[in-house]
């Protein structure tokens, strides 16, 4: 990456970035796709599961035009920027709307704790509705659902028979299957596959159940 300083551009060219990778993409719609992640540093959520802790803190400042540069050594179509919480920073928009012009098609993983209103509706936004077992579930901004549309996913991440029961009444509820593609994920290590699996077709939900391809391949190694 082109390391820069802070005060190198205008405060609107720059973003503070952990990694960028060229990796298959594990999870939602685009699974299985080579993928360029770009994934920014911060996030002010501590979910319990969270397993990019070291995007916390840290990073390098890198200008638009180096981040453009930089995904365009890798061959693919797909750019999907992630974090910690891209939308934390808010230069993450001109970022999504500068990719979408140059011709990739871009993904948008976030807490859902932050406005989604002001993303590119080019960009397919990936959802993540905290559950309470993840410790940030007071952190949803429920305000962000009529915001989505078919282009975009809702993602559960389920810890426990209790996170799924609840993500089951949020579904219900909100009629969350109106509004876009749902997915649950089993927390890694703390639901099985097999229990998750057995717990949707009991109750003949209507959701794309999704694992964590990266993790089947690489384990929990940064990079992918």
């Amino acid at each position: 990456m082109s390391k820069i300083s802070k005060t190198d551009l205008p405060a609107d060219q720059r973003l503070k970035i952990s990694e960028i990778f060229f990796s298959l993409q594990g999870e939602a719609r685009q699974a299985g796709l080579p993928t360029v992640f770009v994934r920014l540093t911060g996030c002010p959520l501590r979910c319990t599961y969270c397993d990019t802790e070291y995007a916390f803190f840290g990073g390098e400042w890198m200008s638009f035009d180096s981040l453009l540069e930089e995904v365009g050594k890798h061959p693919a179509r797909h750019v999907c920027v992630t974090g910690g919480e891209p939308l934390a920073q808010k230069n993450c928009i001109g970022l999504l709307r500068r990719l979408c012009d140059a011709g990739y098609e871009v993904s948008l993983e976030t807490g859902g704790a932050h406005d989604v209103s002001k993303v590119d509706p080019r960009v397919s936004k990936v959802v993540d509705i905290k559950t309470p077992v993840s410790g940030e579930v007071e952190g949803n901004r429920w305000e962000n659902i009529p915001l989505l549309t078919s282009h975009d996913q809702i993602k559960f991440v389920i810890c426990s028979r209790e996170d799924y029961e609840w993500a089951r009444d949020q579904l219900a509820q909100r009629k969350l299957e109106k509004v876009c593609e749902i997915l649950f994920s089993p927390a890694w290590g703390k639901v099985s596959f097999k229990e998750l699996a057995e717990w949707i077709l009991e109750d003949g939900l209507q959701v794309r159940m999704q694992v964590q391809l990266h993790k089947l391949i690489w384990g929990d190694e940064p990079g992918h």
